[in-house]
């Protein structure tokens, strides 16, 4: 089970921190963990994934402002963005699934556990 919180509404330019709890699965085998974001009127697009192996991938457009990762101990994975704009707005999910390194692409929709998303708003 994958639960998300910290959607919100902000300023572009400004930065939000999106949080997605991990119970029910044990990842300390192969896994990968991903973002992805809906866009009004928009088909769902991956935004950043993270390997077992500690290897980021982000797409292109956000790539030097988001920052995936994960807290082990809290079995937390984390999507830190920076420098928001009005294009990032959207419904927010993150995704789990075992894969062995090096199969983890950001934009995997075959990845089998989402969380509930989260909207995050930009206003210019």
């Amino acid at each position: 089970q994958l639960v998300q919180s910290g959607g919100d509404s902000v300023q572009a330019g400004g930065s939000l921190r999106l949080s997605c709890r991990v119970s029910g699965m044990t990842y300390n085998t192969y896994y990968c963990m991903a973002w992805f974001r809906r866009p009004p009127g928009k088909e769902r697009e991956g935004v950043a994934s993270l390997d077992t192996d500690g290897t980021t991938y982000y797409s292109d457009s956000v790539k030097g402002r988001f920052t995936v990762s994960h807290d082990a101990a809290k079995n937390t994975l984390y999507l830190e963005m920076r420098n928001l704009k009005s294009d990032d707005t959207g419904a927010y999910y993150c995704a789990a699934d075992h894969r062995h390194p090096g199969l983890c692409h950001y934009n995997d929709p075959t990845l089998r556990n989402w969380g509930q998303g989260a909207q995050v708003t930009v206003s210019s």
